[in-house]
């Protein structure tokens, strides 16, 4: 089975499909609302720290671990002791249970794009549009259809014919959008009808670059430590399984510690850079009460802006919900490729039937967190005090409670049962040199793990 194994071509490949993974949805959608929400320089710092910390030690470790056990994140954790066999099965939850949901989402931004591109897009505006689409029973699950169906397409077609062809197309165009209209929410200003305000979109900058630490308190800094931790995992896409399975895709000869450098240097500018999208226009045209918009500030927020600006708004709001769907689909593509790859080694079935059989699941509960919304709506309060829908509860149960656990698991047994030598020798294969070798032993063993564990408490609503 191991010698039938897909790979990569090269190093090119793999980074660029890995950043695929890294750079989607949660840069695109969920950075921005997280950093706008809380407050935005202190968040950014936060997550900067957070993400050349326990970040490059969570995402070397987990590629260091796929290559070496040349498995799927299912049995890939069984390969270096079975008793702790149990962290491959919550890592293969975790994106049986995200994939759903993103599907879910890939299919509301199709729906935007489409108004878009027919000239629609001032339907949008209304600020009932986005709660009326989403509670039609039919609509929503026509568009998810649409986009699980892209998603199936490219890992259907495998490793290198499939995911890698389609980063090296896709990956290009997205960062190109981003900086466009990075570059434009920069330079607009606007003045406010009502107060008569100007506002630029330099200041807007401003705002999400330079921290403010006035009238912190030690449990609102670390609910934002929380937020920017939990985008981290997004960002990253550590703890989902996906960087094990890619990580199992990897040649031998491939330089590993230069690689995850790469990928960990283009996710960060790209969040940087989705935030400068994002920010700087929410602010010039909404003030400081439109930071707040969370996690409906691209389906909300956005289209107001778009509105703003006339004619060149739909274009700006073609460009921006492409993004987000490249985004979200190359996302997508790597949490459904995680599932594929550990049922392939569990079970010995063919790509095709691993994937038919994982898609095919993934449908029926997409459906349901589509139906969340309209037949299936109610409301759950969690324990950290939020409402929520079903895919809230999907979102909570990976995001705030199986990741941190598989990566505090991950630590312990890496850290301390099977030692950081193992994975360190794959780190100096074909004689690379691993400079930050004392630093990731210490952050394994012992800084990561506390920090997560003091973080998990606030996922149980202890702080």
């Amino acid at each position: 089975m191991s010698k039938e194994r897909n790979t990569f071509s090269g190093s090119l490949g793999f980074v660029l499909a890995a950043a695929g993974s890294a750079v989607g949805l949660g840069n695109i959608w969920r950075f921005p609302y997280l950093a706008a929400r809380d407050g935005g320089g202190v968040f950014l710092l936060l997550y900067m720290l957070l993400a050349f910390t326990f970040g490059f030690t969570l995402l070397i470790t987990e590629v260091a671990i796929g290559r070496r056990s040349h498995r799927g994140p299912l049995t890939a954790y069984r390969f270096f002791n079975r008793k702790w066999s149990f962290i491959g099965i919550l890592s293969f939850f975790v994106p049986a249970l995200i994939y759903p949901y993103y599907c879910a989402i890939g299919g509301w931004l199709l729906k935007y794009l489409v108004q878009y591109a027919t000239l629609q897009g001032n339907a949008t505006v209304d600020d009932a549009f986005f709660g009326s689409f989403i509670s039609e029973v039919g609509s929503p699950i026509a568009y998810m259809i649409v986009f699980s169906a892209i998603c199936f397409y490219v890992v259907l077609r495998g490793v290198e014919k499939g995911i890698e062809q389609f980063s090296r197309v896709v990956m290009p165009m997205l960062v190109l959008l981003v900086i466009f209209i990075c570059i434009y929410s920069l330079f607009i200003e606007h003045t406010d009808p009502l107060t008569g305000e100007t506002r630029t979109g330099m200041q807007g900058a401003a705002i999400f670059f330079i921290p403010d630490f006035e009238g912190m308190t030690l449990t609102r800094f670390l609910k934002i430590m929380m937020d920017a931790c939990s985008q981290l995992f997004f960002s990253l896409s550590v703890a989902m399984g996906i960087m094990v399975a890619y990580g199992s895709y990897m040649k031998r000869s491939v330089n590993l510690g230069k690689a995850v450098d790469q990928i960990e240097i283009f996710d960060t500018l790209i969040a940087i850079f989705a935030g400068l999208m994002i920010i700087p226009a929410v602010y010039v045209f909404m003030g400081t009460e439109g930071m707040g918009a969370g996690p409906g500030l691209i389906f909300v927020a956005l289209p107001k802006i778009f509105h703003s600006l006339g004619a060149f708004g739909h274009i700006i709001g073609i460009a921006f919900f492409l993004l987000a769907l490249f985004a979200a689909t190359t996302s997508a593509v790597s949490i459904l490729e995680a599932c594929v790859a550990s049922v392939i080694d569990a079970f010995r079935w063919s790509r095709r039937k691993s994937v038919i059989v994982i898609q095919s699941v993934a449908l029926v509960a997409a459906v349901v967190v589509c139906l969340g919304y309209n037949l299936l709506y109610f409301e759950y309060e969690l324990p950290n005090g939020a409402k929520a829908q079903i895919l809230d509860i999907f979102d909570y149960v990976s995001n705030n409670l199986l990741m941190p656990i598989i990566s505090i698991c991950t630590c312990l047994l890496f850290g301390w049962v099977v030692k950081p030598r193992l994975l360190v020798g794959e780190m100096r294969l074909n004689g690379y040199s691993f400079v930050r070798k004392r630093l990731y032993v210490i952050l394994l063993r012992y800084v990561v793990p506390i920090i997560l564990g003091i973080l998990l408490l606030g996922a149980f609503g202890l702080y």
